[in-house]
């Protein structure tokens, strides 16, 4: 799929992956819907990009309802929709005084990581399917989502995390078998360690890194978001590739904790 002349939606396009994938996208000549709560860093971002920013919390339907028909309303046709919103989270089942993890914590995280990300999934595609298909194949569009090596081999503590990512992992290939008779594909990334914000700077945070990346056999250092946008636009792209759960880790596997 070309993505030049195209409107895309990149959910959590403010920061970190969601905002790398929003520059290349914008790169390939997309016009890029920034959804994010960040009001500041997603207005920088749709400006720096020739893009769009609405405000969106995507667990809730309304505002993912904006969010797609800003895309929309751009005037170009709508064919991709990528989700990187998401939060993470550290409890374990029952700690080690036999206190329970909190319920409300991990309802949110699955509110917020799974639901979300179907709610993008589902509302973008709807309209995708609206569009005329671009080619003999019928195809129409893209959605991406965004998983995590915890939802295959999650951690101690990350039963919250591991769920919310393993559900999203689950949704891809039926999503691709419903979406197929609408001819949008449907795929999910699954990052190892990437380098983000949440890690800050300085002399500790290098350190902290450096241990992160030690389990990795190759490169042995973190991913960058830059490689996962550029993964993200070949996904996208290449239509070719569906249903599938793409790993980007450098060969990581992760140990119980």
């Amino acid at each position: 799929m070309d993505l030049n002349g195209i409107s895309a939606l990149v959910s959590g396009g403010a920061s970190g992956l969601g905002e790398a994938t929003a520059k290349e996208l914008a790169s390939a000549g997309a016009t890029v819907v920034v959804a994010d709560l960040n009001a500041e860093r997603g207005e920088a971002v749709a400006k720096e990009i020739g893009g769009v920013f609405v405000s969106t919390d995507v667990s809730q339907e309304d505002q993912v309802k904006a969010a797609v028909q800003a895309a929309v309303d751009t005037g170009k046709p709508f064919r991709v929709a990528v989700s990187c919103a998401g939060i993470g989270w550290a409890t374990r089942t029952v700690d080690r005084h036999g206190t329970p993890h909190d319920l409300d914590s991990y309802q949110k995280v699955i509110q917020i990581n799974l639901i979300g990300t179907f709610n993008v999934l589902r509302l973008s595609a709807a309209e995708i399917a609206k569009t005329e298909p671009i080619n003999e194949d019928g195809e129409r569009g893209s959605v991406l989502n965004t998983a995590s090596l915890a939802g295959i081999e999650g951690q101690v503590g990350q039963i919250a995390y591991s769920s919310s990512k393993g559900g999203v992992i689950g949704m891809t290939l039926p999503a691709a078998r419903d979406l197929a008779a609408v001819g949008v594909t449907v795929n999910t990334i699954a990052p190892g360690i990437l380098e983000t914000p949440i890690y800050g700077d300085g002399p500790g945070s290098e350190e902290f890194k450096q241990k992160l990346a030690s389990p990795v056999p190759f490169p042995k250092r973190l991913g960058t978001p830059e490689e996962f946008g550029k993964l993200a636009r070949t996904l996208v792209e290449v239509s070719y590739v569906n249903g599938e759960v793409v790993r980007i880790d450098g060969g990581l596997r992760m140990p119980p904790k």
